[in-house]
Formats: C-alpha cells, structure tokens, sequence
C-alpha cells in the first residue's frame, strides 16, 4: 500500500500477544516516516518483533501532550507521514489518541485508521450476552465521582463493559454486586497474553474466584443487562 505523505495514521497494536497485529499495520509501520507513541520501549518491542528499521519516535501520553502535539503536526506539515500508536490495542480508547486527532484535523491534515485488536472487541466476541447495544465505560474515576458513575451505571438497560487495574478490581467487584446487583458478568485478565483467564458467573462467583486467584493484570468487564 501507499503511504501518503503529510498523513497521519492510527496504528491499531497488539494488547499482549504480539501476532496479534495486521499485516497493514506492519506496512504502515515500515512505510512511515515518524512513529509517535505512549511508550517507547513497547513500541520498540514490535518495531523488533517485526523487524521494522529504525524510525524518528516521538513520546506522546497524557501528560507531555501539550508538548508533543505541536511536534507532530510540525512533522506532519513539513511533509511528513506519521503513525500513532498507544501502549496497546486501538488509540483512542482510553488513551490520549483523541486529543491528537482533534487537533491535526483542526489543521486540516488527513487521518487514517488502521484498525485492529482492542480488549473491548475480544471480550465481546467471546460473550454470550446481547451485545446488539452495550455501553461502554472505561476507567471509573478513583475517588470523585465513582459513586455517581456507578448509580448511572445501574439505570441502564443494555449491557456494560468496564476497564479496571489489579489493584481495584476487588473494590470494582464489590461495588458491582452493592449498586448494580449479583448480576452475570464476564472478567476477562491479561487477555490474548500468557496468562489469560476468563472468568463467566455471577459477580458473588467473580469476589470469591479473584479472591483466591491471581488479581495481577490489567482487567476487562462485561456485565450483563438487567
């Protein structure tokens, strides 16, 4: 495929296994002029991987993005072609990709996508719940408007996916059965690495089970609809 100049492509990556890329992907990659990613050292995992020669990186996360954005569309203006990657699955989704986007498209500069994995499409594929609507949630916030969150959460009628980390997925069980009740839930942990698990039950199953196994990983929740 052609890789256009001043161009800016969002590369869908890997979120664990790293096979799991696109062959367009890799095109895109070995075509580009500059990479801008999260994290560095993952990228340079599947520029390796891959055998990918040596490009510009650039970082770009949440906290330097004021930094960063100006650079890339700099690059992007000059000519350039640029892929965006995030430390893994698909930019956008709970990660700093959408500031990125807004403001190369105010400077009416091309975006492409390069679709991919991500966890929300893997759990959902192997869910056996109506999954015709389903709200997505993300990351609750730690602290400040949890609660309101979760309250919200309860109302709703279609099913519901949420992002946890190892040290809350405990609390985020618990809060699940206390506001939105003992409904079935899917627990997907590490999914597509090493030590994949997926747990099916009721929530009270998924407190015991994860109280007594492996909480370590980064953890993706499918909750059933009333």
């Amino acid at each position: 495929m052609e890789v256009l100049k001043n161009t800016l492509y969002i590369v869908a990556t890997p979120i664990g296994n790293l096979d799991d890329i696109t062959f367009r992907a890799v095109e895109v990659l070995n075509k580009v002029d500059v990479i801008a990613c999260e994290d560095k050292r993952i990228t340079v995992r599947i520029l390796k991987k891959y055998e990918i020669p040596n490009k510009k990186l650039i970082t770009h996360h949440k906290h330097n993005k004021s930094n960063s954005i100006p650079k890339i569309i700099e690059f992007l203006h000059s000519g350039k072609s640029v892929a965006y990657l995030s430390d893994a699955g698909t930019p956008g989704v709970s990660d700093p990709g959408n500031y990125l986007v807004q403001n190369v498209l105010e400077e009416n500069i091309s975006v492409v996508p390069i679709p991919g994995v991500s966890s929300l499409t893997t759990l959902v594929s192997v869910s056996n719940f109506p999954m015709n609507q389903f709200h997505f949630e993300g990351f609750l916030p730690h602290k400040k408007g949890r609660q309101t969150r979760l309250q919200k959460m309860a109302n709703l009628e279609s099913s519901i996916i949420v992002l946890e980390s190892t040290h809350r997925i405990l609390k985020f069980l618990n809060e699940v059965l206390e506001y939105l009740g003992d409904r079935e839930i899917i627990v997907g942990r590490e999914l597509t690495k090493i030590y994949e698990t997926i747990f099916r039950g009721n929530v009270s199953e998924s407190i015991e089970y994860f109280t007594t196994n492996s909480t370590k990983g980064e953890f993706t929740i499918l909750i059933s609809n009333k």
